[in-house]
């Protein structure tokens, strides 16, 4: 396989041939290596997971999908280390190149299906998205990405991080194969009804920055002209740094129940920053989970009421272009909080969320990104491929 970019698996590589009709007939799908397909290893991005773990016994629900859609599967693509990354930085496999920003991370932890899409090696990608590892990765490379509503897509056959957050999702250069993709992956077989009320989170532009907001404002000068005026709104009242405290505690309790374990029996050689917060996992008490638990109830029911059923939310996918590879580890996790209080919105109300390559800063990609209510999934991808159509 020609990979120049650094974004294929060679220790867990597969093709499979899909359907030879079906409306995805034809095209070249990437796998991020946390999906099991029949008769092969997933490495999930660790070297003692892969050697632990045998062939899957069938091949997950969402592959399959496409497969029986038409898509052609040309490999699997790297992962951090048990997906438990924002960066692509992979201490044991390499970072893979990302194109439209060169020199810079291509984010995680759906880093080489990010990589392989905004470099044209394959026509889209699937990755998951738990705390923004598509949403993320798609911003940082100039590409479109999709998270879909908490539970529309089975989990079926994926290493998982946090049950009550990952979801399956996808990335393309062009919106309209993203919606197509979209159809396959939910199974939609109608057309939905637009958004009639597009808001701005003004607090979470604020949080990015005037660098950002100046960079993105083009985007939502475009948005609006064609879906109408964007209104203000505070999406956190509490503040968004408190909505990603509360995330980054119910996420850090599942990944040690899903991978505790394992954690204790093998003793896994993980990379610095991921080595320590599975370390910083196993130290959270219980009544702290109660409490996020509930409070984040709280915040789902705020956002239904700021959505309602047929209103968009306007926001930065992230705080800033990606960024320079080898940046201090420092550095590197105050920038992942900003992020994550951005991305965290989405993750805990269960919403769909779709990034959009509308914006660019200092020559590099930035993400305007649109948040709609739960199951208005096709919604989103229709509104992307209308603006991508009017450009």
């Amino acid at each position: 396989m020609h990979d120049p970019l650094g974004a294929f698996c060679r220790h867990t590589h597969v093709t499979r041939i899909g359907s030879e009709t079906g409306p995805l007939a034809g095209l070249s799908l990437a796998v991020k290596d946390v999906f099991h397909i029949k008769g092969h290893r997933t490495g999930a991005g660790n070297p003692d997971w892969l050697r632990t773990h045998s062939a899957a016994e069938t091949t997950a629900p969402a592959v399959q999908r496409l497969l029986d859609a038409g898509a052609h599967i040309v490999g699997k693509t790297h992962t951090d280390e048990l997906a438990y990354s924002l960066n692509g930085e992979n201490v044991h496999y390499g970072t893979p190149v990302n194109t439209n920003a060169v020199g810079r991370i291509p984010g995680g932890s759906s880093s080489g299906s990010a990589a392989a899409v905004a470099g044209g090696l394959v026509d889209f990608a699937i990755g998951t998205d738990c705390g923004g590892s598509v949403r993320l990765p798609a911003s940082y490379a100039g590409i479109f990405g999709f998270r879909p509503t908490h539970g529309r897509i089975p989990l079926d056959g994926i290493v998982p991080l946090a049950s009550s957050f990952d979801t399956v999702g996808w990335f393309a250069r062009d919106a309209r194969l993203l919606e197509k993709v979209g159809r396959v992956l939910l199974d939609a077989q109608t057309d939905a009804r637009p958004p009639r009320q597009l808001l701005l989170a003004s607090d979470a532009f604020t949080l990015a920055g005037d660098a950002v907001t100046a960079a993105l404002q083009p985007a939502l000068n475009r948005i609006s002209t064609a879906a109408g005026p964007v209104r203000p709104v505070t999406v956190s009242p509490e503040g968004l740094s408190e909505w990603m405290q509360l995330f980054r505690v119910l996420q850090g309790a599942e990944i040690w129940a899903n991978h505790g374990a394992w954690i204790r029996e093998v003793q896994p050689a993980f990379g610095p920053g991921i080595r320590e917060r599975f370390e910083w996992t196993a130290t959270i008490p219980q009544a702290a989970v109660d409490r996020a638990k509930e409070k984040r109830e709280q915040v789902a029911t705020r956002m239904e009421a700021v959505l309602g059923e047929d209103t968009v939310l306007c926001l930065p996918t992230a705080p800033g272009i990606a960024p320079l590879r080898n940046t201090p580890a420092d550095e590197l996790e105050a920038f992942r909080a900003q992020a994550l209080s951005l991305l965290c919105i989405a993750g805990l109300a269960r919403l769909p969320q779709v990034n959009l390559p509308l914006g660019s800063l200092d020559c590099c990609p930035i993400g305007l990104s649109l948040i709609g209510p739960c199951g208005a999934d096709m919604s989103l991808l229709q509104l992307a491929a209308s603006l991508s159509h009017r450009s």
